[in-house]
């Protein structure tokens, strides 16, 4: 019986509290068997010393974690601008349930230099156990994701090749627990937009080995980082990244003020804030000669892409795990929720779903490395992270519209990710680029046809290949129009040769052939012709196998 009080007029426990745990509480790593089978594959040899590590991580992120991550959304930041005499300290406080959070992420961080090298010597790849740590923390909450990881390896690349010797000392300092420690962040946006660098007003001027930097960045997350790259003009009116520090060399605070803190929709757990430069000590991040220093941040910005794909693939991984349990536990018209046909229906597609996106996101992190692949993978996983939040609202009716059920914060979180690091248009946009500039869709071909070299998906990826060379011959108004249609083509066909991959590596290394259902069902939906009828005239397959669809994505 749980902690409550029983109404005289109740005589059904139909809707007793404790029937209904959703994920926290639980073990995420022994929950989901998807992701042991990627470790498995991922990691090869070093998994029997991985496992105790991710068994360890599961429990941590589906208990304190997550319980502080609705913490924080209740009580957010808050900025203390003046102190006692009205002298502004600019200081963003965060909520204590933060702190206990970011020590015990600190305590156990799979990124952390020390961690990898320990992983490696183990025979597991750092990059695996990497991705399989933000994986997890993304479930619990994103915006704490964001402020751990938000241009740390911008920070600290960028400084080591340009920054002076005592500077660059100083953010090996900041930096000792690797780049995913919540001391970065990247100041690029302005009030003009964030994508338009035509538009940029903040400017530099040299002021001996340094440079005095002002402006105002509308839109700076993580304020209460210790290291910020920030997009300045020179006064020849060539854009470059600088560091920016919040104390000076002497040990004085820089000229570093933050206006306020944002009033946003989700992600509350990351301060983000408008920030104001006013002769700030900064040093900058492009040698003589190398240009922009543009080339490089567009670089480690496909990376950031990356890391904000795996939130939305986190986000959906626990819209999803949300939606198995309320189902599983509510009743309707005389049957548990998961029993009828068209909840039946709606759970296996997001099932499919989520692990496509899984498969696009890990083999992004952990497999070759294409040019095309980050604005493919975000453009997918990012907006599935939106769609399958809705879709647990949904299943949850009512009280998924409810604050104090957790669906609600998971949509409010995920919205922010086809936002950040660029939204769909400028993905396409770089994808453009990476075509007509780099030829990049050719290793990207390739990689699709070792992928998948026989049958529908195959067809496919010759259909794409024909479907660019068609595109190449556009005039540029309607190329650039027809961009976003053939980017999903793409995503469409990189996910399901993904999970061909995985299907041939999962029956060939023993263990079944679910995966190559999850295949078929995928190539399916997003591939194959539906005919006249839409569908409508072929066989369920994924209610015939459901059980077998949710045994393998969740053991609750």
């Amino acid at each position: 019986m749980g902690r409550y009080l029983v109404e005289p007029f109740d005589h059904s426990d139909r809707y007793a509290t404790e029937h209904y745990q959703g994920a926290t509480g639980r073990n995420w790593w022994q929950g989901d068997p998807s992701l042991q089978l990627l470790m498995r594959r991922y990691l090869g040899d070093g998994y029997e010393w991985a496992a105790g590590h991710l068994d360890r991580l599961g429990a941590l992120m589906g208990g304190l974690i997550a319980e502080c991550a609705e913490e924080t959304d209740r009580n957010p930041p808050r900025l203390d601008k003046y102190d006692k005499w009205g002298r502004d300290i600019s200081q963003v406080v965060m909520p204590p349930s933060f702190e206990t959070a970011r020590s015990a992420l600190m305590a156990d961080n799979f990124t952390s230099p020390a961690f990898a090298a320990e992983a490696s010597a183990h025979g597991a790849d750092p990059r695996a156990m990497g991705a399989a740590w933000t994986y997890l923390l993304d479930q619990a909450d994103i915006g704490m994701g964001c402020a751990l990881g938000t241009g740390g390896d911008m920070v600290v690349s960028l400084a080591e090749k340009h920054a002076p010797a005592d500077v660059r000392d100083r953010v090996r300092e900041i930096f000792a627990n690797g780049y995913y420690s919540g001391e970065a962040a990247q100041m690029f946006t302005e009030r003009t937009g964030g994508s338009d660098l035509a538009a940029l007003e903040a400017a530099a001027e040299p002021s001996g080995d340094s440079w005095s930097l002002t402006g105002f960045k509308w839109f700076a997350s993580n304020a209460n980082g210790s290291a910020f790259v920030v997009l300045a003009r020179l006064p020849s009116g060539d854009i470059k990244p600088f560091l920016v520090l919040w104390d000076r060399r002497d040990g004085t605070r820089n000229a570093v003020r933050i206006r306020r803190l944002k009033d946003k929709l989700g992600t509350r757990s990351v301060a983000s804030a408008e920030v104001e430069f006013t002769g700030a000590e900064a040093f900058l991040l492009a040698g003589e000669g190398s240009g922009s220093g543009l080339g490089t941040m567009m670089q480690l910005t496909n990376a950031s892409r990356l890391g904000v794909a795996m939130m939305g693939a986190g986000a959906a991984r626990r819209a999803l795990v949300e939606s198995l349990c309320y189902a599983s536990a509510r009743e309707a018209f005389g049957r548990r929720l998961i029993d009828q046909p068209l909840m039946r229906r709606k759970l296996a597609e997001l099932i499919v779903e989520v692990e496509a996106a899984q498969a696009l996101v890990f083999d992004g992190l952990c497999g070759p490395r294409l040019r095309l692949g980050p604005a493919i993978i975000k453009l997918r996983a990012a907006r599935l992270g939106v769609t399958a939040a809705s879709d647990a609202i949904e299943v949850h009716g009512g009280n998924g519209y409810i604050e104090q059920w957790p669906v609600a914060r998971i949509l409010r979180d995920a919205q922010v990710n086809p936002i950040w690091e660029g939204g769909d248009n400028i993905l396409c946009l770089d994808v453009r680029r990476a075509m007509l500039r780099e030829n990049a869709h050719e290793p990207f071909l390739e990689r699709l046809e070792r992928a998948a070299p026989d049958g529908l998906v195959r067809e496919r990826v010759e259909d794409l290949r024909k479907a660019i060379t068609v595109w190449s011959g556009l005039d540029p108004v309607t190329a650039e129009a027809k961009l976003f249609p053939l980017a999903q083509f793409m995503a469409d066909v990189y996910a399901a040769a993904l999970l061909l991959e995985q299907a041939r590596w999962e029956e060939r290394a023993g263990y079944g052939t679910r995966k190559a259902l999850v295949a078929r069902l995928y190539a399916e939906e997003h591939l194959a012709e539906r005919g006249p009828l839409r569908g409508i005239d072929r066989a369920e397959e994924a209610l015939d196998h459901f059980d077998e669809l949710v045994g393998g994505a969740f053991a609750g």
